[in-house]
């Protein structure tokens, strides 16, 4: 008999192997103690009661053999790759494609404009040291994408889109903890993601992909309404039978070359707001009603939402035991991000709480200008970066201060390396973000009671949620409406909202392109 048991147990007991083995035995009713197996395979807590509870969920095998973990993936490939697909971007969704490409025995090249995922680290030290940004390798591009050195948070409700366990499995297999696949909120950390990202670059390799660094698209091959290939850093050029653009939310300059060629190219629904900064000290006091937390116990983490004269302010990206980042991609502007170590163990808790923005709230006609609403996005952060005065500090207040109109006279610590000053942020934030804003803060210190506090402050600002941009694709082909043979793919193409769904649009993409290639007999 095989089934599965729910067990709920105090933090203390979540490792204790005779308390789990016995409240199998007393759930199942297994009085003769007959002989059985259990794994776990679900991994939550609930702390709706003033005691958090670990709640385990095993599958049990009794009288008989556990079935085998199907769990686990390597990649196996035909003998010969018949076929060329370029993939731009070495993000989830370019490397996820580049794998499925290989198992189907066609060949990708990936092109990535950035650096490898290690030398891009040394980029991104003189960012948070000096505010000095290189235009293709920070927290935004390089190697493993945004998600590399940003926390590397796995969870998603994109569950209709494909099979979520075969991506955590591969990443597994590069090097990620097991614990990733019972977890109900998976994670795994920007100190551990690089080495993944590097394991991932070598399984494509050893099996015939291509990958070059420093690569960046600035043209396309275009003949008679299909795509041939691309033009690399203005001076050579790459063909094949097809192209995955998984270029990330934040590659402006491809979305301006396809607006150059008339190719085309929509305005997206985004949301932009800002960042707050807890003691994670006072959320652990508020979710786990205790602090210190229990040493079992995770960094707590909230997740909130209301609606505010008609348009939604909800957290995003919520970083437990983390720090703010600034992830810039050019002078003149100021994004700022969070992120968490394998650990969680730093000593604030950051989240981006934005205001949902719809394209009738920028412009009336959006045929007009497929830009305008990435235009607005960079004029915010022009507004923040001059705010801040330079160098990437940002303009902060606190959060009760930001409510009431009044200047911050001081400012409570930060993680934000570059530093922050006080600013007024009506003077940064468009009106329509920062009524909404005000509002959503007292709503959420209803909700969580001490979250609105003198505690917290609020830096500017959080605008790369999503792409403003969306290049359109056919439904049933994932082919661009327009431009044959190119899969517009990600969260670049607005089609993806975080690692694992860029990662199952990077299969899907993958999948896709392969038909087109013309293969042997």
């Amino acid at each position: 008999m095989n089934t599965t048991v729910s067990i709920l147990c105090d933090p203390d007991l979540v490792d204790n192997t005779d308390f789990i083995r016995g409240a199998i035995i007393s759930q199942l009713h297994l009085k003769d103690a007959p002989s059985f197996s259990h794994r776990l395979i679900r991994r939550s807590i609930d702390a709706r009661s003033k005691i958090p509870k670990f709640v385990l969920d095993f599958l049990v095998a009794v009288d008989e053999p556990l079935p085998m973990n199907p769990e686990s993936w390597s990649l196996i490939r035909p003998d010969q790759l018949a076929g060329t697909v370029i993939i731009v971007g070495a993000g989830p969704a370019g490397y996820f494609a580049a794998i499925r490409l290989l198992e189907n025995g066609i060949k990708p090249v990936v092109l990535e404009r950035g650096k490898d995922v290690l030398e891009r680290r040394k980029d991104i030290q003189p960012l948070l040291k000096r505010g000095s940004i290189h235009p293709d390798s920070n927290y935004c591009f390089g190697e493993g994408g945004a998600g590399a050195y940003s926390d590397g948070k796995l969870y998603t409700r994109s569950h209709k889109r494909g099979d979520i366990q075969q991506i955590l499995a591969i990443l597994v297999a590069h090097g990620a903890s097991p614990d990733i696949l019972i977890d109900t909120h998976p994670h795994i950390g920007s100190n551990r993601l690089p080495r993944m990202v590097k394991n991932m670059r070598g399984t494509i390799l050893s099996h015939g992909g291509e990958i070059h660094f420093n690569s960046k698209v600035t043209d396309f091959i275009i003949d008679n309404q299909t795509i041939a290939g691309v033009t690399v850093n203005d001076s050579h050029t790459v063909t094949g039978n097809a192209v995955i653009l998984a270029t990330g939310h934040s590659a402006r300059d491809i979305y301006e070359t396809l607006a150059k060629r008339q190719i085309l190219v929509e305005p997206k629904p985004f949301a932009l707001g800002v960042r707050v900064e807890h003691p994670q000290a006072l959320i652990d006091q508020i979710q786990y009603h205790r602090s210190p937390r229990h040493s079992r116990l995770p960094a707590s983490s909230y997740r909130l939402a209301t609606q505010i004269e008609g348009r939604g302010v909800f957290s995003f990206c919520m970083c437990p035991g983390g720090f703010i980042v600034p992830a810039s991609t050019a002078d003149g502007e100021l994004v700022l991000n969070g992120m968490s170590l394998s650990g969680r163990n730093a000593e604030y808790a950051n989240s981006g709480i934005v205001v949902e923005i719809r394209l009738d709230d920028i412009q009336k006609d959006h045929r007009s200008n497929p830009l305008a609403i990435m235009e607005f996005q960079k004029s915010v952060e022009q507004a923040a970066f001059r705010a801040g005065g330079g160098l990437q500090v940002a303009p902060a207040q606190r959060m009760t201060d930001f409510v009431s109109g009044k200047m911050s006279p001081a400012l409570p610590p930060t993680s934000y390396l570059p530093g922050v000053t006080s600013a007024l942020l009506d003077n940064v934030l468009p009106d329509m973000i920062t009524r909404r804003l005000k509002a959503a803060f007292q709503v959420f210190g209803q909700k969580m009671r001490g979250y609105f506090t003198e505690e917290a402050k609020i830096l500017a600002v959080e605008s790369r949620t999503s792409s403003p941009v969306r290049i359109p694709r056919d439904s049933n082909t994932l082919m661009h409406t327009e431009i044959k043979n190119l899969f517009p793919c990600g969260e670049g193409a607005g089609y993806a909202g975080g690692i694992v769904s860029a990662a199952l649009d990077g299969q899907h993409s993958a999948g896709a392109a392969g038909k087109v290639v013309r293969r042997p007999g």
